[in-house]
């Protein structure tokens, strides 16, 4: 088997053992687009004996708010992020999705009272882990919905 080989970086934050096919929603929620400045790396479907498949960001210059971190464990539960200085990694660690999410995920219930513009109430979502598998339930109405990543706000 080829070894894919990516330069190391010198300081930012590496995210490995991204559900592939998920590392642009990743950029997304990163903020990085095209007009970046940053150093960005990305590999997406590389072969991994954990996952078969797996995406990596690399991103020079750049620690991520636990805010981002929160958005990326909904869409991505075992990723582990290490964070990187002097080209070494300073603190290694796996997201964890939180149990509850507030302003985070819109709600599909169009009738849900999170969605109507006239109530000043932020949505809410109660957060769980089955199977490998993220879904989230609406504190309002109840919905739950399992393709978290349609619903990033």
């Amino acid at each position: 088997m080829k070894e894919l080989v990516v330069s190391k970086i010198r300081e930012g934050t590496v995210i490995d053992h991204i559900n592939a096919g998920k590392a642009l929603l990743v950029l997304k929620i990163l903020g990085i687009d095209a007009g970046t400045n940053l150093t960005v790396s990305m590999a997406m479907n590389v072969p991994s004996s954990k996952m078969g498949k797996k995406d990596i960001l690399k991103v020079e210059g750049m620690y991520i708010s636990e805010e981002k971190l929160n958005k990326i464990a909904l869409i991505s539960p075992n990723a582990t992020i290490n964070l990187v200085r002097d080209y070494e990694i300073e603190r290694k660690f796996k997201v964890r999705p939180p149990e509850v999410v507030e302003g985070v995920l819109k709600c599909p219930n169009l009738m849900c009272v999170s969605n109507a513009e006239r109530e000043p109430v932020r949505s809410i979502f109660y957060v769980k882990i089955e199977e490998n598998e993220v879904s989230a339930r609406c504190h309002y109405c109840g919905r739950k919905i399992k393709d978290l990543a349609n619903h990033i706000i």
